[in-house]
């Protein structure tokens, strides 16, 4: 990927992975879920194991999410193939961007990890990234890639990370991982849509400001992991996505702008400071609530209906552009018209007072003077012997 199409996103959020003690309602779902495992000897049916993900408190611990992520995307735990070693890419040409970035994600490792330890979990996430590029080279690498690689790194563990990335990669992200980031950027209008249909004054709000999609980018890219600073609220979204189809991502965006619109009303209706106060998640979002409002607007609104409002949406930006064009032309050439008529004024203007029957007379007695004086010393010169 070129160095101008290559999407810079903020060093990530410090992940907090304070650990809450579990509520009676996330002790309840914990154990629906133990006694579905029980029951099935280890394979939950797929729709009702995307169920209890998708439904509150998703698959509540890590434990548990080590044994259902992997059936969540389909991967089979009993033939997966042993990592290469690191010194197979470094011949690489993205093996140093790679490099680069997983050296960032320091922030999203727990804290008080040993040396050692952190290390060799730096080593295993380049080498997890490394092998998906190697397998696919028409995929290209995108910084945020690796904020989602190193999230089922920690909960899953190397190789069932590679498997879990390698599928997510050829569906999930595939649309992010083009030459350009043409196509995701034009996906990300398809949150407009959806805040239109909700709350037509809170969009009119943000497309006056000019503040674009760019604020989105980082948390469409990363399922949010790169902007969020609770470690268990970005796994929880994880069993979401993981259980959701593909693009629900948008919908979680569009239900946290819609429930943020209070304080966006709030905010100075400038870019500026709309990307700025957007671009920050708060520490208290109500993950639950927002994840129901998603359901909610993926149920009412199809993705066929929202691209159709995205078309109409370009044509009249594209039709308000050209009257804009016009517009400024117009001026420009009345602007022009005054020019030339102000110049032709002036002109209009001092030229019957230059030829006024005085000025006339002096004007041509001066002239006569003038050429009196020619004649004579022109006789003069010719009388000398001077040609």
């Amino acid at each position: 990927m070129s160095e101008e199409d290559l999407i810079k996103i903020d060093q990530p959020q410090k992940l907090s992975f304070e650990e809450c003690p579990e509520v009676s309602e996330e002790i309840e779902k914990r154990c629906k879920i133990e006694q579905c495992l029980l029951e099935s000897e280890g394979h939950i049916e797929i729709d009702v194991l995307r169920e209890l993900a998708r439904s509150d408190y998703g698959l509540v611990t890590d434990d548990l999410r080590r044994t259902l992520w992997p059936a969540l995307v389909g991967v089979d735990v009993t033939s997966l193939v042993p990592a290469p070693k690191l010194c197979d890419f470094e011949t690489h040409p993205e093996y140093n961007q790679v490099v680069l970035d997983v050296n960032r994600s320091l922030k999203r490792f727990p804290p008080g990890i040993p040396y050692e330890q952190r290390i060799a979990l730096q080593d295993q996430l380049t080498v997890l990234i490394m092998r998906v590029i190697c397998k696919y080279p028409d995929l290209r690498y995108y910084q945020g890639y690796h904020d989602v690689a190193v999230t089922f790194l920690l909960v899953v563990g190397e190789e069932v990370a590679f498997a879990v990335m390698d599928i997510l990669s050829t569906n999930h992200f595939s649309e992010c991982m083009q030459e350009t980031m043409d196509a995701t950027q034009k996906r990300l209008l398809f949150i407009w849509p959806i805040v239109n249909f909700e709350n037509s004054e809170l969009f009119s709000f943000l497309q006056h400001s000019g503040v674009g999609t760019m604020f989105a980018l980082p948390w469409y890219l990363t399922w949010f992991g790169h902007s969020l600073n609770s470690y268990k609220a970005v796994v929880r979204l994880y069993d979401y996505f993981l259980a959701s189809p593909i693009y629900s991502p948008l919908f979680v965006t569009a239900a946290i702008i819609l429930y943020r619109a209070d304080d966006i009303f709030q905010e100075d209706c400038d870019m500026a400071s709309i990307h700025l106060f957007l671009s920050k998640l708060p520490e208290n979002l109500p993950i639950e609530q927002l994840l129901k409002k998603s359901s909610h607007l993926y149920d009412k609104y199809s993705m066929a209906m929202i691209k159709d409002e995205v078309e109409r949406l370009e044509r009249e930006d594209q039709e308000r552009r050209k009257l804009d064009e016009k517009l400024a032309l117009e001026r420009r050439k009345k602007l022009a018209r005054n020019a030339k008529s102000n110049s032709s004024y002036t002109l209009s203007h001092w030229i019957p007072q230059l030829l006024t029957p005085k000025s006339f007379i002096v004007t041509t007695a001066f002239s006569i003077f003038v050429g009196f004086c020619a004649y004579y010393y022109k006789n003069q010169y010719m009388a000398a012997g001077i040609s």
